[in-house]
């Protein structure tokens, strides 16, 4: 039962990508990140304090961190990440996804006076090679830009420093509330800043594709997905983290079939470095244990 859970979370997580792709044929990425991440913070509000009230609401000195990680971890994330995905592939996306326990542990290193073991940086360097691998021929086929490149390592960036962030601040409240207000408040600031960025060419399309990417992205991957993490974080955090590991490999293979991407060899080179520079640091058990905010809030 756990390993159909596992799976299944993995299926989903990887597929987020694949849906924003779709979603971006039919409106602006900051637009489509805005109201993605009001319906999906909105509904879950309903649900924890209209039709669940035993959570609490957050005290006066953690709205100012909340705020803090609704921008870190939702708007800049997410609008970065939605607007790299007009110039990179799904694929090279959900590979990308799978450093942010590295990034985390340098930051750690940096503002936490973590100690990082010789294994980690090895893994790091692993896993730093293997997206050299992945991204330079996809820079010289096309499948990729420059600018996308470095708009989703923002993306990346942005979510590591949220991260650490939430790790030292030590905010005294469930999950499911922190991922509620991180989606209230990080699609309350997407809003207006999305118009504003993009008013010349900003536009939504109500098509099959428009809603399909939406109800996917709200249903399915901000609130099923992130409750399933949590329930499997629970039963056993070490093991939920390692689901993590299949990202990539369910990545490229739902973009092959719905996008029609090209899985090549240096796609699967670079898969196997940055999974073993993953297994070989031990990143993913060691932030489980920390309460499993190594991972980006989709």
């Amino acid at each position: 039962m756990e390993t159909a859970l596992g799976l299944l979370f993995t299926l989903l997580w990887s597929s987020a990508a694949i849906a924003t792709k779709l979603g971006l044929s039919s409106a602006t990425p900051l637009a489509l990140a805005a109201i993605r991440l009001l319906l999906a913070g909105g509904l879950l509000f309903v649900y924890v304090y209209v039709f669940n009230r035993k959570y609490p609401w957050p005290r006066a000195k953690e709205w100012g961190v909340l705020l803090v990680l609704g921008l870190l971890n939702t708007t800049l994330y997410l609008g970065a990440t939605f607007l790299a995905l007009n110039d990179v592939t799904a694929g090279l996306f959900n590979l990308f996804v799978t450093i942010n326990p590295f990034l985390v542990a340098f930051l750690s290193y940096l503002w936490l006076n973590r100690k990082v073991s010789g294994k980690e940086w090895i893994g790091m360097i692993l896993a730093g090679a293997g997206l050299v691998i992945a991204t330079w021929p996809s820079i010289t086929s096309s499948e990729a830009t420059l600018s996308g490149l470095l708009i989703l390592g923002v993306g990346m960036v942005s979510m590591a420093v949220g991260s650490v962030y939430f790790k030292k601040q030590n905010v005294a409240l469930p999950n499911l509330v922190i991922h509620t207000w991180q989606l209230c408040i990080g699609g309350a600031i997407s809003l207006p800043f999305s118009y504003v960025l993009e008013k010349d060419k900003y536009f939504v399309k109500l098509d099959v594709h428009f809603f399909g990417s939406l109800l996917w992205l709200v249903f399915m991957i901000s609130i099923g997905a992130m409750l399933l993490w949590y329930y499997l974080l629970k039963r056993d955090a070490v093991k939920a983290n390692n689901w993590l590991f299949m990202t990539p490999i369910f990545g490229y293979l739902l973009a092959a079939v719905f996008l029609h991407e090209a899985v090549t060899v240096f796609d699967l080179a670079a898969t196997l470095l940055v999974t073993a520079g993953l297994l070989l640091s031990g990143n993913i058990p060691l932030f489980a244990r920390q309460g499993g905010k190594a991972h980006g809030i989709r």
